[in-house]
């Protein structure tokens, strides 16, 4: 999961970052969020599954001679935080952690002891289970200008061999989701080919989907908006996954780029971007950016921002909160209670079984979209008893 901008080592590996799901039970959906900070149990209550983010992937390339797993903070204090009965799972990987995940997969070797590592983990910690976030098999990662994808197309077929090698260390028991991304062009080896063969040792997809602008792209549009959002899930869906297999994804934080000038006059979504990557290194540029809620405003962007929520307006045909300044030329992109409410009519609409976001602190200190957020899952559950 590719978030804020920042470096994957920063908000990954070593930032105590807890990821929250509500379970797809039954009648029950999932409903899915990271971070340590957590609210009060009126907040919490309805939620099924935490995901505690993030290990390295290189972690489990040793040998098998220590019970010392790298976690924030142990399984059974992360319980104590939430309701009885909540599962605790770990995610391995993130933007930019790759390299672990493919050298354990290029041999058969390399997998079973990759796997023999994660079943260890989940032993020795007490976690319920484990969240894949390689981003991304056969290509399109941090590294692409470095090192092209037809490099890296062997990885894809190597990916099935070792999600199914971890099912089969785990075992049944144990749960495994996948953090899968919400831009087609990152679907390289989530296809129709292989999606029915992943979905055969996974428990669900949890599909990005915000970051679908990035700065890779050249013109503006909502990075989680509805429509995209829809594209992505009936992407997953045509090619294999069950909709009760899929959560859809929910940003708790704002993201906004420099956008050129004149472009922008006329309509600005849609409109032309400065360069915001570079096109040889793939190095950002400086000119996108993003903060969570609960962070401190950077001094320079205060006034920006400040006119983003004063003026800010919903786009009803691409479903998505945003502003653009044509004082700064900058583009603004963000989820608000309203649009989450209206973007979680996806859920009812494809049939899905549950939701996240990232991330739980990143909302505070007022957890206005956690709690639109909850009423909305309440009112799914309420809905589905009545049935």
């Amino acid at each position: 999961m590719n978030i804020l901008g920042r470096q994957s080592l920063v908000l990954w590996v070593f930032w105590t970052l807890t990821m929250l799901l509500v379970s797809a039970a039954a009648a029950q959906l999932r409903n899915i969020i990271q971070h340590p900070t957590v609210p009060n149990s009126s907040l919490t209550s309805t939620i099924t599954h935490v995901v505690m983010a993030f290990m390295n992937s290189n972690t489990f390339n040793r040998e098998l001679a220590s019970s010392d797993w790298p976690l924030f903070m142990t399984v059974k204090e992360t319980r104590a935080q939430l309701a009885p009965g909540t599962k605790i799972m770990v995610a391995i990987g993130g933007w930019g952690d790759t390299a672990g995940f493919s050298l354990a997969a290029a041999t058969e070797e390399g997998r079973k002891r990759w796997a023999r590592n994660v079943s260890a983990m989940l032993r020795d910690t007490g976690a319920d289970g484990v969240d894949i976030d390689w981003e991304y098999p056969g290509g399109n990662g941090e590294d692409y200008k470095q090192v092209p994808n037809e490099q890296k197309a062997w990885e894809i077929g190597a990916y099935l061999l070792l999600v199914a090698e971890i099912r089969t260390a785990i075992g049944p028991d144990k749960l495994i989701s996948v953090a899968v991304p919400g831009l087609p062009r990152d679907m390289l080896p989530f296809t129709a080919e292989t999606l029915p063969t992943i979905m055969e040792s996974v428990d669900f997809l949890n599909v990005m989907t915000y970051e679908m602008m990035n700065r890779r792209d050249t013109i503006t549009k909502h990075h989680a908006g509805k429509v995209g959002s829809r594209e992505s899930l009936n992407n997953y869906i045509k090619n294999g996954v069950r909709p009760g297999d899929l959560n859809l994804g929910f940003a708790f934080y704002t993201k906004f780029y420099r956008t050129q000038h004149h472009a922008c006059l006329k309509n600005s979504i849609g409109c032309s971007t400065l360069l915001m990557e570079d096109p040889k290194t793939g190095v950002d540029m400086g000119r996108t950016g993003a903060f969570a809620w609960a962070d401190e405003v950077p001094a320079e962007m205060q006034a920006p921002f400040s006119r983003a929520l004063r003026e800010g307006g919903y786009d009803n045909i691409g479903g998505g909160y945003y502003y653009w300044d044509a004082d700064q030329d900058l583009w603004w992109s963000y989820e608000t209670p309203g649009s989450i409410e209206d973007k979680f009519g996806l859920v009812r609409e494809l049939g899905l079984g549950g939701v996240f976001a990232w991330e739980l602190g990143a909302d505070g200190p007022e957890y206005s979209r956690l709690a639109a957020l909850n009423a909305a899952v309440g009112s799914s559950r309420r809905k589905k008893d009545e049935l």
